[in-house]
């Protein structure tokens, strides 16, 4: 038997490629947009990719379905409920694939999407029983997936229950989970892990939401800590559902005068290189989005207008062109070119550069009198503990200049480690913040770690 996980690191998101070696054929599970990998990994091992295979209608990342079908003559099932713009063989609860001595059976399990559907693989050569689940969008390590990018909230959540608790909980205890996400996907939730796989055992063992047996008050907790709705995630499920698209958009290499010229035209200029080369020098009126940290496309999509240009720069033209494939694979094809040579070019034509002040957590609380903060992490977060008189707005609400905060005077931006305030800091320049600030390399977590006291909302009733 052949199985193997491919993970997209920046997304999170897990595919799988099963097959038999003897028989050669594979499938492909949830392929990622650039399916690349699966063709040499198919190459290796001597099989045809014939089948696609789709958990469910994608809300996070661009399929690869339709590049991999052309490049393979492959055939795409997905569950009937999709109901997909393209050519596609439909499937039905218990349906089964045959892959020589492999078997692939549909458990619908809807919630996530009304469609979704977990695959439970059977090797007939050892046993009857699956060995393993791949339970997509469903059951992750340690979480289950958030049940409102499709229908109301607590009605994906009852269905996501029952799904947990009527199909892929009555696997046997040696079932191995190998999840469509791992820790970090914006369709999970805090308690996801980064761990690969578990089993069902364990995770209904040591899962907190598989430990809750009451619908509402499962209901309660799987809609109780929901992080906001990715702007592009309805526009990825149609991109999905749509036609099949076989290409991917060439970027082109922009001088630094026509990336001047992109600008005047309305184009944004976003950063891609590490927040400290960004905080030193970049170009005037850049976002800053590093590339090398993972989250970089969720992260894009909250700060790219749809519809608007983007011009990415990196160290290097190749360091833009790969933040340009991480674009591509969470739906923003609107970039209208990457700055040739990198933002080595831009400096050795002597052009203007603009800085940000970078602090650590020592120096804001020095520092705190004469500072202005603004904690950019969610609101349930700065609810929970912030540096005292801090104010609030989410990094990826910062369209306008948050109400209270005096652009004359310096703002610090805070998060939990750094990386969202230095995508914050750059917004607020833009914003005609004069001396924003950059607090990195650390966060709130560290002021707490110091000893330092912090503020909750509602603030407590003082005792009299």
């Amino acid at each position: 038997m052949i199985f193997r996980q491919i993970v997209h690191e920046d997304l999170g998101c897990a595919s799988y490629l099963v097959g038999d070696e003897g028989a050669g054929v594979a499938a492909v599970v949830d392929p990622k947009l650039d399916v690349e990998e699966y063709l040499a990994l198919a190459r290796y091992m001597g099989v045809r990719i014939a089948h696609v295979l789709e958990t469910h209608n994608h809300a996070d990342h661009v399929s690869g379905h339709g590049r991999l079908a052309a490049a393979t003559g492959a055939t795409i099932h997905v569950h009937r409920d999709a109901a997909p713009d393209y050519e596609h063989e439909p499937f039905d609860d218990g349906w089964e694939l045959e892959l020589g001595s492999v078997r692939v059976r549909a458990l619908h399990t809807p919630g996530h999407r009304p469609e979704h559907t977990a695959f439970a693989l059977v090797e007939t050569a050892r046993g009857p029983e699956p060995w393993a689940v791949l339970t997509g969008d469903t059951l992750f390590v340690g979480d289950v997936a958030r049940p409102d990018l499709a229908i109301e909230k607590e009605d994906g959540a009852r269905a996501m229950f029952r799904s947990l608790h009527g199909t892929l909980l009555t696997l046997p205890d040696s079932c191995e989970v190998w999840p469509g996400h791992l820790g970090g996907s914006l369709c999970g939730g805090p308690g996801m892990d980064m761990k690969v796989s578990s089993t069902i055992a364990y995770e209904r063992a040591h899962n907190p939401l598989l430990s809750e047996r009451d619908e509402d008050r499962f209901v309660a907790l799987a809609t109780g800590t929901l992080a906001p709705q990715p702007p592009n995630f309805r526009a990825i499920v149609e991109r999905n559902r749509g036609p099949l698209t076989h290409a991917v958009p060439a970027v082109v290499a922009l001088t630094p005068h026509a990336l001047e010229q992109a600008v005047a035209g309305g184009a944004l200029v976003v950063d891609v290189r590490t927040d400290r080369e960004f905080d030193e020098a970049h170009v005037p009126g850049a976002v800053c989005n590093p590339a090398v940290r993972a989250g970089f496309g969720t992260k894009l999509a909250w700060v790219a207008e749809r519809g608007r240009e983007l011009v990415l720069v990196g160290r290097d033209e190749d360091d833009a062109r790969r933040a340009a494939q991480l674009a591509a694979a969470v739906g923003i094809v609107s970039v209208a070119g990457v700055l040739a040579g990198g933002m080595t070019s831009w400096r050795h034509e002597r052009r203007p550069t603009a800085s940000l002040r970078r602090i650590d957590v020592a120096t804001l609380h020095a520092e705190l009198d004469g500072m202005q903060v603004l904690d950019v992490r969610e609101r349930a977060d700065w609810e929970a503990g912030h540096v005292p008189g801090a104010l609030h707005t989410a990094y990826h609400d910062l369209g306008e200049l948050p109400a209270g905060l005096d652009p004359a005077r310096p703002v610090a931006t805070i998060c939990a480690s750094g990386q969202r305030s230095a995508i914050a800091a750059s917004l607020l320049a833009r914003l005609g913040v004069a001396e924003p600030v950059h607090v990195a390399d650390g966060g709130v977590g560290t002021w707490r770690d110091h000893g330092w006291p912090l503020e909750t909302f509602p603030a407590p009733t003082p005792s009299r």
